[in-house]
């Protein structure tokens, strides 16, 4: 534990011209009088650290000192592939070595380079949570993220249906979608591949049995072929509407861009004053009533009847508003 943090504290003084004892206390998670008697036995052992009196002072190392611990572990080499996702970093209890690893990058840099990570940091952030909700972590998402990182075998308890279901799955990796943790594995008894919503699972066996990676599974183009069936399989209804030049731009702002983009792909030529006719497979009459709601003068349902009903009468509600003076 003490080696550790004694490395921690030569790679922050490389990669920094000076720290003070409050500084490196808090980085190290230690007290000042820690960081006194630690780079006492650092002067010790022979690495020049010096420390600058007064109140202007800290430590810092003397004559272009170099350490050579900077390789990376594999954790943390892995690890460093996610540091522009500090949430998700986070949520899978892999925080600390990800420090560790921007840690040695950093003091591997030349000097003049050693702002970089700072500097990228204030110009690129990655936000996955979704927007008016609370994020939501998963208790099991540590346990199965060390399965996915070291391709072990886990025996799964998850609810499906109001009942649970236990399944032998091979972890091949995770996906953070709006905020909303998914695992996508193989089914060990099956050789098919699904995906699974980290929050239903209920228990998680890690066993000793590692499995064998299919080389050919591409994570991104398997999330992205998967996100897309589920998109079709819940668009059971359609409506046919006609849309304005206006409309038809806000169309993937309103629905789903599954539906917009194969409703899109129906349309017809436009008439003389632009507007074009299609047919949007949408989940459900009502859901397709709230949505298009947003479009206002933009779209005119043709079909069904009863959602043109619907729209008719929110139109005649709204004019009768404007008809009259505020209040």
């Amino acid at each position: 534990m003490r080696a550790a943090r004694l490395i921690k504290m030569v790679l922050l003084l490389q990669t920094r011209a000076s720290m003070t004892a409050a500084e490196l206390a808090r980085e190290l998670e230690v007290s000042e009088r820690t960081v006194s008697r630690d780079a006492q036995a650092l002067s010790e052992a022979g690495v020049p650290v010096y420390a600058d009196r007064g109140r202007a002072g800290g430590y810092r190392l003397v004559g272009g000192y170099r350490t050579r611990l900077t390789g990376l572990a594999r954790d943390e080499a892995e690890a460093l592939f996610l540091s522009g996702v500090p949430g998700a970093l986070r949520d899978m209890g892999l925080q600390d070595t990800a420090s560790a690893a921007r840690l040695k990058v950093s003091a591997a840099l030349l000097p003049s380079l050693r702002d970089a990570p700072r500097t990228a940091a204030q110009r690129f952030h990655l936000d996955a949570p979704a927007w008016f909700s609370e994020p939501r972590t998963p208790g099991l998402l540590p346990a199965l993220a060390d399965a996915v990182w070291d391709d072990r075998r886990v025996l799964a308890r998850y609810r499906r249906d109001g009942s649970e279901v236990e399944r032998a799955l091979e972890p091949y990796g995770l996906v953070l979608k709006a905020g909303l943790w998914y695992l996508c594995a193989r089914v060990a008894d099956a050789e098919v591949f699904r995906v699974y919503r980290i929050d239903r699972f209920t228990a998680v066996d890690p066993g000793a049995e590692r499995f064998r990676r299919d080389d050919g599974f591409d994570l991104p183009a398997f999330w992205e072929e998967r996100a897309e069936e589920f998109a079709r399989s819940v668009l059971r209804s359609e409506v046919v509407v006609r849309l304005s030049p206006e409309g038809v731009r806000l169309l993937p702002y309103a629905l789903d861009p599954v539906s917009a983009k194969e409703g899109l792909g129906t349309s017809g030529a436009p008439d003389g004053r632009g507007w074009v006719t299609l047919t949007l497979p949408v989940e459900s009459e009502e859901v397709a009533h709230d949505r298009l709601r947003g479009l206002g003068p933009e779209v005119e349902v043709l079909a069904p009847e009863s959602l043109r009903r619907h729209c008719a009468e929110d139109a005649a509600r709204a004019a009768a508003l404007y008809r009259s003076a505020p209040g």
